[in-house]
């Protein structure tokens, strides 16, 4: 889809447009083929270009070519796995066009430009194209924070669950988001190349205000890429944990188990002796022989018993 908006200066607002003009904003949205070739005649650019752009492996990259500056960031969204959601990080493309437009383009809907299109920016004009790209960076780097934060919340929900019960679908939920936040760092700090780039090589014509705004961006994802690191560290050790809980749970069963196999035999083994056919003298003529012998067996599987408990393997 392709949609062109340019803010209204008097009003504050964003307004949608029919047709393409100076200062507008062009947001693509999982465009189809006819839309690609669309928007290569509207832009003048090569259809394979565009295309390369929504390939979900592009890297994150900073460029500055002929007509346009080319700035390729890893956003956060979600993917459907099974029956979880699994954070991962799909390519946002901007493009500085002539110093006529701003392009944004995503394979996917993402919720990284929601805040634009419902006026919720302030200081947002879609004219002002490198003040409008450090605002977009600060909300992908504000939105990978959010993510981080509600992923800290599931592993401590699925901690909690796992000290009650082990459960295998808890198990697999923290090992989809160690998955999470190994994307999330990888493209955090991909991401944070780009902003260097962006800040040491003017590769953008930014104003003393974009360059505030810049710094807060750098901040921001600075401290994304350490809230990923140590909840990955935390997320790691708390698996590991939980292996070793697991294993030593499992030990212990089969230590009770032996214990318990040993005790139940003896009145076999007594029950075996005693019942072969030979002469057993006292046992063979006294009608209360299979009492004693049922006492006798439950007298020594008591003592094998307190000795087994002694030896913690009851």
């Amino acid at each position: 889809m392709i949609t062109i908006y340019k803010t209204s200066e008097e009003q504050h607002t964003l307004n949608k447009l029919e047709k393409l003009e100076i200062g507008s904003w062009i947001n693509v949205t999982s465009p189809t083929e006819e839309e690609i070739e669309k928007l290569s005649s509207l832009l003048k650019m090569s259809k394979k270009d565009l295309l390369n752009f929504l390939d979900e492996e592009e890297q994150a990259r900073v460029e500055l070519e002929n007509n346009y500056q080319l700035i390729v960031l890893d956003i956060p969204t979600f993917e459907k796995y099974d029956t979880y959601n699994i954070n991962v990080t799909i390519p946002l493309v901007i493009l500085l066009i002539e110093d006529k437009y701003i392009l944004t383009m995503c394979s996917k809907k993402t919720n990284i430009l929601n805040d634009f299109l419902t006026n919720k920016i302030k200081n947002f004009s879609t004219e002002k194209k490198s003040r409008f790209t450090m605002q977009i960076m600060y909300n992908i780097a504000s939105q990978y924070i959010k993510d981080l934060k509600t992923i800290n919340e599931q592993t401590n929900k699925s901690t909690l669950s796992l000290k009650k019960t082990t459960n295998n679908n808890d198990l697999l939920r923290l090992m989809n988001l160690q998955k999470s936040l190994v994307y999330f760092s990888t493209s955090l700090r991909s991401n944070g190349v780009v902003l260097e780039r962006i800040e040491k090589n003017n590769i953008i014509p930014l104003y003393e205000e974009d360059m505030d705004v810049l710094e807060d961006v750098i901040i921001e994802n600075k401290q994304a890429i350490e809230m990923s690191t140590i909840y990955s560290e935390i997320l790691t050790s708390t698996i590991e944990v939980f292996g070793t809980i697991i294993s030593n749970n499992l030990n212990r069963i089969m230590k009770f188990l032996a214990g318990f196999t040993i005790v139940i035999s003896i009145p076999t083994i007594v029950a075996s002796f005693m019942g072969m056919n030979v002469p057993l003298g006292f046992f063979h003529t006294n009608p209360l022989s299979f009492t004693i012998i049922s006492i006798i067996a439950l007298i020594i599987s008591l003592i094998v018993a307190y000795i087994l408990k002694k030896k913690d393997m009851l």
